[in-house]
């Protein structure tokens, strides 16, 4: 960036020029918002301060590992997050089960108990899940039962009602007979990964959206992909390449420090050595950062977003010299462990077994030194997978990301701001933001579109292109 004013060109609306947008922050929903302003004609400039682009799904090196920051996960029903992979042409490289199985694991259940399996047969809704349910080992006949009719329950809630967003998931399972036993074999199986809370500290609205769209919408809903390659491969790599074809001009190391709307209507946004003029901006950054760069009047109660408070994940990853573990990943209970993924082939590994270690909801857990951390762990693994017992630990390392996500507290969807803000050409794009979801890929891609479309509107650019990718999302 050089030390003076870009002028990106004439005020918006002018007949001689195509119309231009800055987009700051470089995640996925960022570069969803820089490919699809392009894909309508409009000139994008993406501006990211860090290194790489991804936001908080990237990879880094160590030794001769690519390691992924944390396991990120989609769903069948994601669909704007498989537009994106589309778009980007990564689709092959992170594809879906071709039918839900989820491996779970007792630590504590007698040998002929230890393991059950949540999937789905082609049947519809919502039998296709009753065979898995009817089988499930780690929940009595009463307590199986009883979760079936929780299921039918929340199946008949609407999670934009703003009711639900006001009341706790947990005191609703408890209202429909769900015990302890099956909140932790089931709900929060599910909840805890999706949401990163525990049902007692989730919005009602937004795990009845979780449970509703992934497992009571469509019999594959809930299929379950993942990236085969680091994730820098499809968010920074592609995602760059895919935004230099349609044109977009990327910066990274360039950290915005002031955005404001000029006189004539226009957009200035401020960077160190410099300046650019735009007739449209959308902030895809996170939401303390957003606060702090929205001018005067583009929210009515722009304090509102400090109150979206964040939840943590923790990544703990273990090289063996062996392999221990015979399938792709597994959920656990009865232990500290929540869900186990073998990342061997995707970093690089040549020989031994490399597993990470997904911890949602990691608040008491966030900044335990790696030595206790591998106190703790590696025994644990120990229980959950005998082979571990005889293998030797090559590494052991920890990433923790302290606000990975925001908290999906009730109250936080009265927090969410929408798209649009009371500035015009001013958009705001992040999970954060009032996307129906929680803080997931999906929600991101989703907001990152929502920014583009209103933009896209404002500017009288065509928005044929999103059209599709609304029709699937509703």
């Amino acid at each position: 960036m050089n030390d003076t004013t870009q002028d990106e060109g004439p005020a918006a609306g002018a007949s001689d020029r195509p119309a231009t947008a800055v987009v700051v922050g470089g995640g996925l929903a960022g570069t969803t918002s820089a490919l699809a302003l392009a894909d309508a004609g409009v000139r994008v400039t993406l501006l990211e301060g860090r290194p790489r682009l991804g936001g908080l799904a990237f990879s880094f090196r160590r030794g001769d590992l690519t390691v992924d920051n944390g396991q990120h996960v989609y769903l069948r029903c994601c669909t704007a997050y498989r537009w994106f992979l589309d778009r980007v042409g990564a689709a092959d490289l992170a594809p879906l089960q071709e039918r839900l199985d989820v491996p779970v694991l007792d630590a504590g259940a007698r040998p002929g108990r230890r393991l059950g399996r949540i999937g789905r047969t082609a049947l519809p809704v919502p039998l296709h899940l009753a065979r898995s349910l009817a089988a499930y080992p780690h929940l009595s006949l009463a307590e199986r039962a009883r979760v079936g009719r929780a299921a039918w329950a929340l199946r008949k809630l609407d999670p934009a009602d703003p009711a639900l967003d006001t009341r706790s998931f947990g005191s609703w399972l408890a209202a429909h007979g769900q015990s302890d036993r099956a909140v932790e074999a089931l709900w929060d199986l599910v909840g805890v990964a999706t949401l990163n809370a525990v049902a007692g500290d989730a919005s009602l609205g937004l795990a009845a959206m979780v449970f509703r769209t992934g497992l009571l919408s469509a019999p594959g809903a809930a299929d379950i992909g993942w990236a085969h390659v680091p994730l820098g491969e499809l968010h920074d790599r592609l995602a760059r390449k895919a935004l230099d074809s349609a044109g977009v001009r990327t910066e990274v190391r360039t950290r915005v420090t002031s955005v404001s709307r000029q006189e004539n209507g226009r957009w200035r946004v401020r960077v160190p050595g410099g300046t650019l003029e735009t007739d449209a901006v959308v902030l895809a950054v996170p939401q303390r950062e957003a606060h702090d760069l929205l001018p005067q009047g583009a929210l009515d109660a722009p304090g509102r977003l400090l109150e979206i408070g964040t939840a943590p994940i923790l990544n703990i990853h273990v090289v063996y010299d062996r392999t221990v573990l015979a399938r792709p990943f597994f959920a656990a209970l009865g232990s500290p462990v929540q869900w186990v993924f073998d990342r061997t082939a995707a970093s690089g590994l040549r020989e031994g077994q490399y597993l990470a270690l997904s911890q949602s909801a990691a608040q008491d857990e966030i900044d335990t030194p790696v030595a206790t951390l591998r106190e703790r762990y590696l025994p644990e693994l120990e229980r959950l997978l005998p082979r571990t017992r005889d293998a030797r630990v090559r590494d052991f390392f920890v990433t923790r990301e302290r606000t990975a996500t925001f908290a999906p507290a009730p109250g936080v969807g009265r927090l969410r701001p929408g798209a649009r803000t009371g500035v015009p050409g001013l958009y705001l794009a992040g999970a954060w933001t009032a996307t129906g979801w929680p803080a997931t890929m999906e929600g991101a891609v989703r907001s990152g579109v929502s920014a583009a479309d209103a933009a896209l509107s404002a500017l009288g650019r065509p928005r044929d292109h999103l059209a599709e990718l609304f029709e699937e999302a509703a």
